[in-house]
């Protein structure tokens, strides 16, 4: 490298003309000077403040610009000079490694805390108060038919989620068990004004529960029929989960819990699974709907009971049970004390202004109802 300086090319930034300059280490060697004939005056970049750039693969140049570590200046100058002596080149790898590093401008650390809290803000504005907000409102208007056809895939998922790779179907058939079940839903239903045709399924899983899915689909749980004593229990249990069907809490609650993809799903009509329907599936198996929500259903189903002549002494009975059924998984609204006294008490008061009731199903029935995952031919009297 001559003293004097050595050939170069050099871009102001401002046109694309290409100018033929000179290049020489200052004699501290702590910068770089650059003279020729068509700059104004010679420029002095430091060393300290120069940046290879990575846009040519020629290993015979040398790209740098300037960055500067200012604040009142341009992080970095649109400028550039191009080096084409391999000496020069050579001494910079050696004596000059920070050349080749990422510039991190001062500030920038803390620019970018800025913007992580800012994001974490952001999402927590759209996790907690967005998108409950915008399901509540898809959930009043979203159209019927678009609801069925998710809730079903909902439903599918759900019946994965508890069967896994043990049984693929879930789905309970027996034909005697079938028309008990018809028949008491059929009872509770006659002369309300639903909303949705009720798709009513027993999946076989000794799970304790009962729950629904968005657009009618509703699914009771072999283990509840296990551990009822009576279908008047059950069916208090099946009036509830109508009424979040009714009152369209189950379609707020699975568009909560799959979150904006789930608000893509719904608007679009998208069924066809990943990740959001999964999500979904899993949660509505436990799902937590607000107190509210649940005292309105608890509201619903006593009148829905009283309507149908049925007695909701079985609910309330349910209630009280619920205490011996600890280690089983339950529902969340039959999973919480002091709150099941309470609602237990205030079924066995509605039960007491009752008047003409009957049972909603015989003992034939019951024990087809309860006989719905065994085979056609495992009934006794066969």
């Amino acid at each position: 490298m001559a003293p004097e300086g050595t050939a170069a090319q050099f871009f102001d930034g401002q046109t694309a003309a290409r100018h033929h300059v000179q290049v020489a280490l200052c004699d501290d060697r702590q910068a770089l000077v650059i003279t020729g004939d068509r700059l104004a005056e010679p420029l002095r970049w430091r060393l300290m403040d120069l940046r290879a750039l990575s846009d040519t693969s020629d290993k015979a140049r040398l790209t740098v610009t300037r960055h500067t570590t200012s604040d009142d200046e341009m992080p970095r100058d649109i400028a550039r000079l191009v080096i084409l002596d391999p000496d020069l080149i050579a001494w910079l790898h050696k004596t000059r490694p920070s050349l080749f590093k990422a510039e991190v401008h001062p500030g920038s650390v803390r620019k970018l805390a800025t913007y992580a809290i800012g994001a974490v803000v952001a999402a927590g504005l759209m996790l907690f108060v967005i998108l409950p907000a915008l399901a509540g409102t898809l959930a009043r208007v979203i159209p019927v038919e678009r609801e069925v056809a998710f809730g079903k895939t909902v439903t599918r998922q759900m019946e994965r989620a508890l069967g896994r790779a043990r049984m693929p179907d879930l789905r309970c058939s027996d034909p005697r068990g079938q028309a008990a079940l018809q028949k008491m839903l059929t009872r509770l239903t006659a002369g309300q004004d639903m909303k949705y045709d009720i798709n009513l399924m027993v999946f076989d899983h000794p799970m304790i529960n009962a729950f629904a899915a968005p657009g009618g689909q509703v699914v009771l749980v072999r283990g509840l029929l296990d551990k009822a004593e009576h279908p008047d229990e059950v069916a208090g249990v099946l009036a509830h989960e109508l009424a979040h069907v009714e009152n369209r809490d189950t379609t707020r609650e699975a568009l909560r819990a799959a979150g904006s993809a789930g608000l893509l799903t719904m608007i679009l009509g998208d069924f066809t699974g990943g990740a959001a329907i999964a999500i979904v599936g899993e949660h509505m198996i436990s799902a937590s709907y607000t107190r509210d929500a649940e005292d309105k259903a608890d509201d619903f189903a006593l009148d829905m009971l009283a309507d149908a002549g049925v007695s909701a002494e079985g609910f309330a009975g349910f209630f009280d049970r619920i205490a011996e059924l600890e280690g089983f998984a339950l529902p969340a609204y039959l999973s919480s004390h002091p709150v099941t006294e309470e609602r237990a008490m205030q079924a066995r008061d509605f039960a007491g202004e009752q008047a003409h009731t009957t049972p909603i199903l015989t003992d034939a029935e019951w024990s087809d109802l309860q006989g719905i995952c065994d085979s056609a031919g495992d009934h006794d009297g066969d």
